[in-house]
């Protein structure tokens, strides 16, 4: 995870096990609460803190535990990135939203 010269925010993360299912949300902490609306593609999404906000931990920390999901939904360039470098996500499948990554995996 190189750092390219931008300062690291830190990314909350929240864990649920339901079902034998490691169910993580995480999103860089500079986004939550925003609400990213593109009517160009009739995207409309909120980065609710209800959803996201967790443990704030240390992107390095982060990674770990998102490395345990089986389930993922993640957003912001940092967390995003990660999992591009971990190979959890295919870079296809990350949308933007002005200019925000959001990301969605399942491991089956």
């Amino acid at each position: 995870m190189e750092n390219r010269g931008k300062e690291r925010v830190k990314t909350y993360v929240k864990k649920q096990v339901v079902d034998g299912e490691v169910i993580i949300a995480a999103c860089d902490e500079n986004i939550l609460g925003l609400h990213l609306v593109d009517e160009n593609i009739k995207a409309n999404f909120y980065v609710d803190p209800y959803f996201y906000k967790g443990e704030l931990l240390d992107l390095e920390e982060a990674v770990k535990i998102l490395a345990t999901a089986t389930i993922g939904n993640i957003v912001g360039e940092q967390i995003v990135q990660a999992a591009l470098e971990m190979g959890l996500i295919h870079p296809e499948a990350v949308l933007r939203i002005k200019g925000i990554p959001i990301a969605l995996f399942m491991r089956i």
